[in-house]
């Protein structure tokens, strides 16, 4: 395996942990299967040693050194600096003279000699430098060094001498050797797969797609390594569409099975070839040592076994191992399962995996059960059958192999499974099929492609030819034309293709297709500011539509409840989000279901739900994962709910790995959103200048199309804000007034207005008009708590405190920050929570951090100063009366003095000059 496969990416929690162990003396085993990371992690903790002057032993011994007797200790001692050598007494160098040659000792030479040579040799090192011992691959170490060497760590050389070995899984007797050649206490520790986020920031720095993140995280099991050589081979060919193993992916596969006994193999067979393996299945298909044998198997690292299912680990191991079975052995394993199903159709599907044969009569009574499956919802296991009998079809059969060849690719994309969908339609197209055959199939690819719709120029157009005048062929084309349009960024083609559809798709008597085609052009004329919108979305709604789970996020009551959202309905659009989850819950493909879960956490960010706002992005984040779907729309959702109530941190960082995904696949309408959470994160976490850089291109890229409604990126106000802190004054204002014409011809909801007067605030409390800055954003505040958004209302406070601050009104600007802090902490707003105790901190900054008041005692202080109860205190602060007594009696104690008169009077005597001015938020 290449040295330099893996990636550090995900690890440093983990070579923290390995860095302290060591720190703390003696040394740290690593375990792990190949490929999961294991010489990445040396290579940092040696370079981490290296860094800090220490002197670094490698050692990385190779398959075929094992039997070179002293092989490995002669690598190592050849890296001893001279010094320590001639420190030694003359028998020991004689050894060492040996060893460093690579020849075993002389005969007579005392055993005893050979043995302490290595500790005497690294005590005499350690006394000038610590040593560390950096043992990679040590399955491979030939066992006189490895006899050697665990001998000095018995003898403990010293606490400045220590070992971090790696090795992969234990063998059948469960001897780990990495452990046994490290000074004691040795800490054992397995290295973890790559999380998924992880393996995507990984896949990316070696230049491949975000989109493909999810699917190989599945098919290495999160070994990084694999991950690498499985993406190499499948970077440029469409995710349906399997790329074959790359040899060195086999190999592994092949070394992890190849330790394994015949039996166990055998038994393993029989779980790949199984539709769900589990135990009780294995006994019942005649493998009556299956626990014993799974066990093995287990340890090998070749599959986990959780309860009674079976799972391989990494999933490519099972099909190595049924491809390179012989197919009498497979044929005699499919026989046995078909034996132990309780299932009719799960004995049919193995009795017809036993040959390959054409039959008509058994192609026929498996599409008879593909129907019956379909009838029944069972859209996988019907798209499996399809394909089956397709497979098992005679030539005279041909007209109705392709009809099952399209029910399977479409069966197979509603079930979620995009290879069995790939791979049929790719055969329709590939036959000499009729036009009709042909167009659905490309459909199907066309939806393959998820959001990279944008390079799906040629399928168009081929589609396009085959359908000519058939509207009904025509529809479902042309509306995935408006959808493409949409994404890539070109409203003006986007408007023209919906308006096609909707005709072409009624005259071919297709409700469901002209109901979307609708509810997207109300999409397309609400983002170009056209008022139309309301017409377009009421008569979708009245079409007796009825869109399958998987397509509801495209109908007009998704669309609705979108539009309700924009325009701060809250109640209503979760009201209807609610049901259509529970729709979108039966959804195979799972984009529907992910849409649904986005847009709850959404109207959550905006009420002020924050936990629940998170709650449902990480939902979104891992169904988009689990379904292999484009990651840059669930990742903006996550920015979102990350800058309302998780961290300003993980925001940024999901709204650029979400730009980079866009950008990968052409989707204009989340790149400008991802960049719009960014230059947010930006803001609020005091960078400015690239807060203010990504939001005007954002202003850049909706401009080039052709300018959007301002309710849906709701960006101006906040790049008006970045803007006034850089001193850009006028061009805060031009956009603000841009905001306003637009609102103005759109008649928006009120909300927007709070928006454009809290950031008219901003400029104004920048540029020296403090009085005005307060009556805006008081008033914004009030229009937000009307409309029960609290975050909004918080800020707007927020930013009405830091405008009394400038005006030296520090009670006024005490009591407005107290006000929304007291808000945030109730709506869960973490980041703004902390942001809000900073500025409240630095309004109260006149007690000076010498007089030891923490920032809670400072709040109570200041509060008992502005005439509050403790009652009063406790309640704004959610703390209890008697845990505000006993901070008061501190404050006290701190400032000298007895009474709450006292007190005041000693906060108004250090009143000073107010601090320098937050650029971020404006207070």
């Amino acid at each position: 395996m290449p040295r330099d496969a893996p990636i550090l990416h995900g690890r440093a929690a983990l070579l923290a942990e390995i860095d302290g162990r060591l720190a703390a003396g003696g040394g740290v085993a690593l375990y792990g299967p190949p490929g999961i990371g294991k010489t990445a992690l040396l290579d940092a903790v040696a370079e981490q040693a290296t860094t800090r002057g220490e002197l670094v032993l490698r050692l990385r011994p190779a398959l075929g050194e094992r039997t070179l007797a002293y092989a490995g200790v002669a690598d190592l001692v050849r890296q001893v600096p001279p010094e320590a050598v001639a420190a030694l007494a003359p028998a020991f160098r004689n050894v060492l003279a040996g060893l460093r040659q690579g020849h075993p000792p002389r005969t007579g030479v005392p055993a005893l000699a050979r043995r302490l040579v290595l500790p005497a040799l690294l005590a005499h090192c350690a006394r000038s430098v610590p040593v560390l011992l950096v043992l990679d691959d040590v399955q491979w170490l030939d066992p006189e060094s490895a006899a050697l060497i665990a001998f000095a760590m018995r003898r403990r050389p010293g606490p400045r001498v220590r070992t971090v070995a790696g090795e992969r899984r234990p063998d059948h007797a469960g001897h780990r050797r990495a452990a046994r050649l490290c000074p004691p206490p040795a800490t054992e520790i397995a290295v973890p797969p790559l999380a998924p986020d992880d393996l995507t920031a990984m896949l990316e720095a070696r230049g491949l797609p975000c989109r493909m993140a999810s699917r190989l995280h599945r098919a290495s099991a999160g070994n990084p390594f694999l991950a690498l050589a499985l993406g190499s081979t499948g970077a440029d060919g469409p995710a349906w569409r399997p790329a074959p193993l790359p040899e060195i992916v086999r190999d592994l596969a092949r070394e992890r099975l190849t330790c394994l006994s015949d039996e166990v193999n055998a038994t393993l067979l029989t779980a790949a070839l199984a539709t769900e393996p589990t135990v009780t299945l294995l006994l019942r298909a005649g493998r009556d040592d299956a626990d014993r044998e799974l066990h093995q198997a287990v340890s090998a690292g070749v599959v986990e076994v959780a309860g009674e299912a079976i799972r391989f680990t990494p999933p490519m191991i099972a099909q190595v191992l049924v491809e390179e079975t012989p197919a009498g052995d497979r044929s005699r394993a499919h026989a046995a399962l078909a034996a132990a199903a309780l299932d009719d159709v799960e004995a049919l599907r193995h009795r017809a995996l036993r040959s390959a044969r054409p039959e008509a009569a058994v192609a026929r009574r498996l599409a008879a059960v593909a129907d019956q499956c379909a009838a029944r919802g069972a859209e996988r296991t019907a798209a499996e059958f399809y394909l089956l009998a397709a497979d098992r079809c005679p030539h005279h059969l041909a007209a109705e192999r392709l009809d099952w060849l399209v029910a399977a690719a479409r069966t197979a994309l509603t079930g979620g499974s995009p290879a069995l969908a790939g791979r049929a339609a790719e055969a329709v197209i590939a036959a000499d099929a009729p036009a009709g055959h042909r167009v659905r199939a490309r459909v199907v690819l066309i939806d393959l492609a998820g959001q990279a719709l944008g390079e799906m120029g040629e399928m168009f157009a081929a589609a396009l030819a085959e359908a000519g005048d058939d509207p009904a062929l025509l529809a479902p084309v042309r509306l995935r034309l408006t959808w493409q349009a949409m994404i890539t960024g070109d409203p003006d083609r986007a408007f023209a293709e919906a308006r096609s559809t909707a005709d072409i798709a009624h005259r071919a008597g297709d409700a469901t297709s002209e109901a979307m085609a609708l509810s997207s052009l109300a999409q397309i004329q609400r983002m170009r500011g056209e008022p139309q919108w309301r017409d377009s979305l009421t008569r979708a709604l009245a079409l007796p539509a009825s869109p399958a789970p998987d397509w509801l996020h495209y109908g007009p009551h998704y669309m609705a409840a979108r539009f309700a959202l924009i325009d701060d309905r809250l109640d209503e659009a979760r009201a209807e989000l609610l049901r259509l989850l529970a729709v979108a819950e039966h959804d195979r493909i799972g984009e529907a279901r992910v849409e649904v879960l986005r847009s709850l956490s959404e109207v959550a960010t905006r009420a002020g739900r924050c936990r629940e706002a998170l709650r449902y992005a990480h939902r979104a984040v891992q169904a988009a994962q689990e379904a292999g779907l484009s990651p840059g729309p669930t990742w903006y959702t996550a920015a979102v709910a990350e800058l309302a109530g998780g961290s300003l941190t993980a925001a940024a960082g999901f709204a650029q790995r979400g730009i980079r995904a866009s950008e990968q696949e052409g989707d204009n309408l989340y790149l400008r959103r991802n960049l719009h959470a960014l230059g947010q994160a930006g803001l609020r976490s005091g960078d400015s200048r690239a807060g203010v850089a990504a939001l005007r291109r954002l202003r850049d890229l909706e401009a080039e199309a052709g300018g959007s409604d301002p309710m849906i990126v709701r960006w101006h106000a906040d790049l008006a804000a970045g803007l006034a802190a850089l001193g850009e004054h006028v061009e805060a204002a031009e956009t603000l007034a841009r905001a306003r014409k637009a609102a103005e011809q759109l008649g928006s909801t009120p909300a927007l207005a709070g928006y454009l007067d809290r950031a008219t605030a901003i400029v104004h409390s920048e540029s020296g008009q403090a009085d005005s800055a307060v009556e805006l954003s008081t008033a914004a505040a009030h229009l937000f708590e009307q409309l029960r958004q609290p975050v909004e209302q918080g800020h707007a406070l927020l930013v009405a405190g830091g405008a009394e601050r400038r005006r030296r009104r520090y009670a006024a600007a005490r009591l407005l920050i107290g006000a929304a802090l007291a808000i945030f902490l109730s709506a869960d707003a973490r980041p703004w929570a902390e942001e809000t105790e900073r500025a409240l901190a630095r309004t109260e900054g006149s007690l000076a951090p010498e007089q030891g008041l923490t920032s809670t005692e400072l709040r109570i202080a200041a509060m008992v100063r502005d005439g509050s109860s403790n009652r009063e205190i406790a309640t704004r602060l959610y703390l209890s009366v008697k845990t505000v007594e006993a901070t008061l009696t501190r404050v006290y104690r701190k400032l000298g003095v007895r009474s709450r008169t006292q007190l005041s009077s000693r906060l108004l005597a250090v009143e000073g000059v107010p601090p320098a001015s937050d650029t971020s938020t404006g207070a």
